[in-house]
């Protein structure tokens, strides 16, 4: 259908002579991202109100971008600084893996509606949701936020590529997501269904009319290879279209706005915007609002990740690993820095893992607590197994901590290691302790040298983290470390790597945004001097000075910045002849997130996500997505760089301004070796310039290996998984591995030969086992290696487990009965009235049977009989405060059935009042007697026939006796007795309904009759109320 640029927001990534792409519509472009960040921001929007409305807060976001939304949705539960960033990324994900459909999958009418493949691509659509929820339920949110992307893609295809709005309809079709309904009304194969287009392009007018009376479904077909359709059918259209050029000639498709199609173009991009709003309703159902959130990025950017060694050395490490997790969950909670999850990896020898991950801190405390050390005979250990685990369990750009005392004996597993760090942008530090340098005796009485702490230092190195090499005595010191990043919105403003080390001096600028700022600096025999814009300066032996304090502990030197330091460019001045590393980092909301990218060709050209290492000799592409303390306005970009980590190389970009605060970076000449990109630009907020840096380390490589995953696995079957090897280099045997993070059996060629400058496809086969969980994710990495070992490649790709879905049909709910309805009409009144909803659900004889049961909309009280009943009774308890109420009911198949009431104030007319008599009116005309004489008043109040009641009557105004009758009667007699010192009473009446009124009366103090009111044998005293009509208030006496 749409354009699959890629990016945020409305961008339009629009390649030479790309006609494909949606012509601009009220300043913005329809694209597939257009779309689809419409709705997800508008549903994320919903749930955040409806949260923000049960905890009883506001919800008031201060913009409309993804920055003050996420602010607005999690900024007001605590104090701190609020990022975007984890938000941003997620929604990158969905809208890189929407674009790339129309590169892995051009030529397949599945996955575009083409060519009349109604069944099959709803197919994809619903084993696409299927995954979605199965992973969503077991916290795989980076596998479902892929699959949606891909989902959406093909959703939002239908309503281009059919025939669905030309025949009139404009609300989405249903049965697309909902599998258990039938595809009705298709046009079979051999029933023509378009006339042909003479000037062989588009044509207003090419469906034929019988297929619009009869409301026959039809798509366009497409062929990039083969101009073959069947007799009398559409054609999608276009120049890649070749189907286009035999009659019926023309096209059907309204990918984009022309002068023949401009309302089908709308009503294409209207409905496909509905019809992706219904699907994200129907996940955030079945995954409920808080962990759907969580799937869509929308938590606190804190995660705490342990890798820790359990071997018998390692109890002193063990109850310091404890004491920082304690620390960090009884400091930060109820604030933004409180880690939104936490996840712990034990790992021993020969056994590792599992994985334990937990958003509730008091279980955190009680799995480590629960760590014990033991066994581990010889010296090395699994723990790149353990560290496996971590990468690929925890969120993306996580910061991981390893405590170990020993090498690594699955030191095979380094490059997996090394590209899961590049795949998921995670940070890795490492705390070596034992002897002297921190690497323990070998138990055989073999001393460990300082290489052994190598491979530790080039993970550290390759992530952004440090190695910090300590004593067990003086660990406690060095995981200041881990409270300082235990933060949200950590940024980096610079890292460097010197090896061999020699003297050398690195500027940073510190901008008015950042806090809490930090530098860490690594390495032996080193000397510093740190110096301000102003030129006061301290050195590494100044504990407490002028800038900071210094805290020194093993091979870390920890530099903590006062909080009065002026803003500007800063100094560091670093001697020493050993390796050593630099970082600097703070607290910030403005960052920015970067993808590597290559441009692919099609119908519907676009950038797709290069999931290795960028390709040598090429031009090297980022999308690169800038995030302001208010929103992307509120920061100017001045230049983009690729900066060498370990040498003085910078190389700058070409900026390409996407708007909303993407922009498309083209680096001509790649530095040669590692590299991090660098950003500069300026704050508008404080009209102060910033710095920041990216940690992972990249490099190129003439090798590039690809693969797709085209569908889910399934337990008990294999799965065999195509790819392709390419070079631009020199053929030869390229050497393939492959690993999975759940050690699933795998069949892999152990070798390719590849041709010189070509290319050459193997296949890998997975076998999952028959127990495996429904929703299980699988990272899988396969990696090429070029002959003598002179380059390598790597891609890494997350597979799905989903068992297969027999039940399709979603829970059924019926309103039994709304009972005590006597909501007021004026707001302000509604806390002291309520109402009761009874409802009875049910999954059906032969559906799975309701797993959950909650209300999305409504504040109140909601009980339901035992689940495991064939018919669930629910009630449901709310204040008139809360009018509408909806359930939601999920099956164990993840089917999401609701019901949705609003109960309605149906009384709007106050109680009325008629004056009977006025007795005894011999009130003397002297105010000194009063207290001597009385009068009584006789009244008859009434809520009428179709009124909810008259719930209270009482006197505002008079200082006397009132009493009444029983307030349930229709009619309720009143009687005002008071002596002739209070001439005026004024009642009041209320209704079940809340509908106020008064009825006031006065006597004069001579004896007589009173007034000319009490000439009129029946005084109705109309109640006042805000609802009553200007004719009713025109009667009041």
């Amino acid at each position: 259908m749409m354009s699959p640029v890629l990016g945020m927001s409305f961008l339009a990534l629009v390649l030479s002579g790309g006609a494909w792409a949606f012509a601009p519509i009220g300043g913005g472009a329809s694209t597939h991202v257009s779309i689809t960040e419409k709705a997800v921001l508008q549903k994320v929007t919903e749930v955040c109100r409806a949260i923000a409305e049960s905890e009883g807060r506001d919800f008031t976001p201060t913009g409309n971008s993804a920055e003050e939304l996420v602010q607005a949705c999690l900024g007001p539960k605590a104090t701190g600084e609020v990022s975007a960033a984890k938000f941003k990324s997620a929604l990158n994900e969905i809208y890189i893996q929407n674009g790339q459909v129309d590169r892995d999958f051009v030529n397949s009418p599945a996955h575009h509606f083409n060519s009349e493949a109604f069944a099959l691509g709803r197919r994809l659509i619903t084993d696409g949701v299927a995954s979605i929820k199965a992973n969503i339920q077991k916290e795989n949110f980076l596998a479902a936020r892929e699959t949606l992307g891909r989902v959406l893609h093909t959703l939002q295809d239908f309503y281009s590529h059919s025939n669905w709005v030309d025949l009139g309809y404009t609300e989405p079709y249903a049965n697309l997501i909902r599998p258990d309904l039938p595809l009705e009304n298709l046009a079979d194969v051999k029933t023509p269904t378009c006339s042909d287009c003479a000037n062989g392009g588009f044509c207003s007018n090419s469906i034929l009319p019988n297929i619009l009376n009869e409301k026959k479904l039809t798509s366009g077909y497409m062929g990039i290879l083969s101009s073959a359709k069947p007799k009398g059918k559409c054609s999608h259209g276009g120049a890649a279209d070749l189907t286009s050029s035999k009659a019926p000639r023309g096209g059907i498709s309204k990918d984009e706005r022309r002068s023949d199609n401009v309302a089908l173009h709308t009503a294409a991009v209207t409905v496909a915007t509905t019809a992706t709003l219904q699907l994200l309703d129907d996940i955030r159902g079945a995954a409920g609002d808080n962990n759907y959130l969580r799937f869509m990025g929308v938590a606190r950017s804190s995660v705490v990740v342990f890798v820790i060694d359990t071997t018998g050395s390692m109890s002193d490490d063990i109850l310091e690993a404890k004491r920082v997790v304690y620390e960090i969950i009884d400091s930060k909670k109820g604030t933004q820095d409180e880690p939104s999850q936490y996840i712990l990896v034990p790992f021993n020898d020969p056994e590792f893992g599992p994985l334990i991950k937990t958003t509730n801190p008091d279980v955190m405390k009680a799995e480590i607590a629960n760590l014990t050390a033991n066994g581990g005979g010889d010296l090395p250990e699994m723990c790149l197994s353990g560290l496996q685990l971590a990468l690929t369990g925890a969120p993306a750009s996580s910061n991981i901590y390893v405590f170990t005392d020993a090498i690594a004996k699955d030191i095979e597993l380094k490059e997996t290691i090394v590209a899961l760090i590049r795949s998921t942008k995670s940070t890795v530090s490492f705390f070596m302790t034992g002897d002297g340098d921190g690497a323990r005796r070998r138990r055989r009485g073999v001393e460990s040298s300082e290489a052994t702490f190598e491979t530790y230092k080039d993970l550290a190195l390759a992530s952004g983290g440090q190695a910090i090499s300590v004593t067990k005595e003086n660990l406690p010191q060095a995981t200041d470390v881990i409270i300082d990043s235990s933060t949200s919105a950590l940024v980096i403003v610079l890292q460097r790597a010197r090896n061999p080390g020699r003297a050398e001096t690195f500027s940073f600028l510190l901008d008015e945004s950042l806090n809490n700022i930090t530098i860490y600096i690594t390495g032996k025999s080193l000397t510093f001097t740190l110096k301000n814009p102003a030129g006061v300066t301290q050195k590494q032996n100044e504990a407490n000075g002028k800038l900071g304090t210094v805290q020194t502990v093993g091979n870390l030197y920890r530099v903590r910045l006062a909080t009065d330091n002026p803003t500007g460019l800063w100094e560091i001045s670093m001697n020493s002849n050993q390796p050593y590393t630099l970082k600097v980092t703070g607290q910030s909301t403005i960052a920015f997130i970067y993808n590597f990218v290559e441009t692919f060709d099609g119908p519907h050209p676009g950038y797709a996500l290069i999931s290795g290492r960028p390709q040598a000799g090429m031009p090297a592409m980022l999308l690169v997505s800038v995030l302001g303390r208010k929103g992307p306005a509120s920061v100017k970009v001045a230049d983009i760089a690729l900066v060498t980590v370990s040498g003085s190389e910078v190389v700058g970009g070409t900026l390409e301004d996407m708007g909303n605060g993407d922009f498309l970076v083209t680096v001509t000449k790649v530095p040669a070796g590692e590299f991090v990109v660098l950003l500069n630009g300026t704050d508008v907020v404080s009209s102060t310039v910033f710095q920041r840096q990216s940690t992972t380390q990249m490099s190129v490589s003439k090798v590039t290996i690809k693969a797709v995953v085209d569908r889910s696995m399934e337990p008990g079957k294999p799965f065999t998984l195509p790819f392709t090897v390419m070079t631009d280099a020199t053929g030869g045997s390229y050497k393939i591995s492959a690993r999975n993070d759940r050690d699933f059996k795998m069949n892999i060629p152990g070798s390719i030969a590849v041709t010189t400058g070509g290319n050459a496809t193997g296949e890998l086969t997975i076998t999952v086992p028959a127990n495996t969980p429904s929703g299980t994710d699988v990272t899988l990495t396969i990696e090429a290696v070029a002959p003598g070992a002179s380059d390598s490649n790597y891609a890494v790709l997350r597979l799905s487990v989903v068992t297969k879905v027999t039940d399709f049909t979603p829970p059924q709910c019926e309103v039994v009965s709304v009972s005590a309805v006597d909501c007021p009409a004026d707001p302000a009144a509604c806390s002291s009235a309520f109402w009761q909803l009874s409802a009875n659900l049910t999954d059906g004889v032969n559906g799975t049977g309701i797993a959950s049961l909650t209300n999305r909309q409504g504040v109140g009280n909601l009980t339901h009989t035992d689940l495991k009943q064939m018919v669930v009774a629910a009630a449901f308890n709310a204040s008139c405060c809360s009018l509408t109420v909806e359930l939601v009911a999920v099956d164990k198949a993840m089917n999401v059935g609701t019901c949705l009431y609003t109960t309605k104030v149906t009384d709007f007319t106050p109680p009325q009042c008629e004056v009977v008599s006025v007795s005894a009116v011999d009130c003397p005309a002297d105010p000194a007697a009063c207290s001597s004489a009385f009068w009584q008043l006789s009244a008859n109040l009434t809520d009428g026939v179709n009124g909810t009641g008259i719930a209270s009557l009482t006197h505002l105004q008079g200082v006397g006796s009132l009493t009444h009758t029983d307030l349930k009667q229709t009619f309720v007699a009143a009687a005002f007795n008071a002596s002739c010192c209070t001439l005026t009473v004024e009642l009041e009446a209320v209704d079940k309904a809340r509908n106020v009124g008064t009825c006031r009366f006065s006597i004069g103090r001579n004896a007589g009759p009173p007034s000319l009111a009490l000439s009129i044998p029946l005084l109705v005293c109309l109640l006042v109320s805000a609802l009553f009509t200007t004719s009713l208030r025109d009667l009041l006496i």
